[in-house]
């Protein structure tokens, strides 16, 4: 564990992710705990331990009033006088000892200065929720954790600190961040991140053969392992299939008796809708997957089934599939998603009904999908991904929902080709994938 941790740190030494950073600046000293959540191996110990760290001492906080401590290293667990052979014992269920940490942190803050406290997979220490409340009630201590693991991942962190949390939620890298690392020629970074994804350690291999066989053991042996492990799953490689239906659907309606349905017909279970449930909700909860609902724009209502589930890393999902369903028009989709939520948007499926005659002149009912609806206070976007536009039938098509919403928020078509953003007659605003992707600011143009 140690080892890759420090693998992690080495791999994560040039890659910007200033968004997360900032998230982490603008909630210093608000009296929370922050919490920093995310799908294992996205960067959470380095945003903490490098990157955040180094914003402390260049705004002059000295050294010794930066704690940091890591409950999975050898070297650190030494220091509070625990085993890390005893702990590191997958029968031993032994949590890091509290009152041997506190003994050990209690001396180092002294007097009125501020104190900052950086702690990794927190949920290796015995009541950790009793021992970081004790510290809101210091002011001059200022708290941040991360952790995930098999038996206890990041999210259930955050659920113990109830009311007292504030959560960063860290992603794979963005193609913004992706690209500024890898540079060159953008059509092919765009191919590479639609394959392989962006996972830091991802970034960094050189080679198809390095990438691929990285992407299919990760998610095999550490990101299902991990929800087997933490559920006590018995059968492992129904869970494994479920994944693939999903994987395969990306970006189309589903719900879990559409998945059963399938499981079913192409596999020979007898999979119920309760348990392709079960798996969907343990996938979201290892944020490996999450699943958007649908909403209607006239009736401004949610509507529970049926929604879509995208993936938090392409790559993983690719992995599963063995890379041999690499369908543009759905991986665009799922990565616009992806890039809108690490705007820091609420995105929603957008559906949109109304009255219209069919060709025999009845009057009929008909529901049309808006691919995004992202919002951001008062701000809110109607975006759809449409991966090419050969022709005027095309053009309409995309734009009868929009048409049909009958108000005045901004509507966006996002294309495969490169296109600078641009109106067109109807006010809509065009332009292609990559430079929406790589503008921060390309919803505002």
């Amino acid at each position: 564990m140690e080892i890759n941790r420090e693998i992690n740190r080495e791999i994560n030494r040039e890659i910007n992710r200033d968004v997360y950073l900032n998230r982490l600046i603008v909630r210093k000293h608000n009296g929370f705990i922050k919490v920093i959540t995310g799908i294992r191996r996205c960067g959470k110990s380095y945003l903490l331990n490098t990157l955040f760290y180094k914003h402390l001492l260049s705004e002059g906080v000295e050294e010794s009033h930066i704690i940091r401590f890591a409950f999975d290293t050898a070297e650190d667990l030494l220091k509070i006088g625990e085993d890390p052979i005893v702990l590191d014992n997958e029968k031993e269920e032994r949590k890091v000892d509290p009152s041997r940490f506190i003994t050990w942190l209690m001396p180092q803050i002294r007097g009125e200065g501020m104190y900052y406290l950086l702690l990794d997979e927190v949920q290796k220490l015995g009541a950790f929720e009793s021992v970081l409340n004790g510290f809101l009630r210091k002011q001059n201590v200022d708290v941040y954790v991360t952790g995930s693991n098999s038996k206890f991942l990041s999210k259930d962190i955050l659920t113990e600190f109830e009311g007292r949390g504030d959560e960063v939620h860290v992603l794979p890298l963005s193609f913004f961040e992706y690209y500024a690392f890898k540079e060159g020629d953008k059509s092919e970074a765009y191919d590479d991140y639609s394959v392989y994804g962006g996972l830091p350690a991802v970034v960094l291999m050189n080679t198809e053969e390095q990438k691929t066989n990285y992407l299919i053991s990760q998610m095999k042996n550490v990101y299902l392992r991990d929800i087997v492990a933490r559920y006590s799953v018995q059968d492992e490689s129904t869970l494994g299939e479920v994944i693939d239906v999903i994987a395969s659907g990306i970006s189309t309606l589903t719900n879990p008796r559409k998945i059963a349905a399938t499981m079913n017909s192409v596999y020979g279970t007898n999979i119920s809708d309760a348990t392709v449930d079960k798996y969907i909700i343990y996938g979201e909860e290892a944020f490996m997957l999450t699943r958007v609902k649908r909403y209607n724009v006239k009736g401004r209502k949610y509507i529970g089934t049926p929604y879509k589930i995208y993936f938090e890393d392409l790559g993983l999902r690719n992995a599963r599939l063995s890379f041999r369903q690499i369908e543009e028009t759905h991986i665009m989709e799922n990565i616009i998603y992806n890039e809108l939520r690490y705007r820091g948007y609420q995105v929603d499926v957008g559906t949109v009904e109304s009255r219209e005659k069919d060709t025999n002149g009845k009057e009929i009912r008909v529901q049309r999908e808006i691919d995004f609806i992202a919002t951001l206070g008062s701000k809110k976007y109607y975006i759809q991904s449409a991966y090419a536009i050969p022709d005027k039938e095309k053009y309409e098509q995309e734009c009868k929902s929009f048409e049909r919403t009958m108000d005045s928020f901004k509507k966006i078509i996002i294309v495969e080709k490169s296109m600078k953003p641009r109106y067109d007659e109807n006010g809509y605003l065009m332009m292609g994938v990559k430079e929406f992707l790589l503008d921060g600011n390309s919803l505002l143009i």
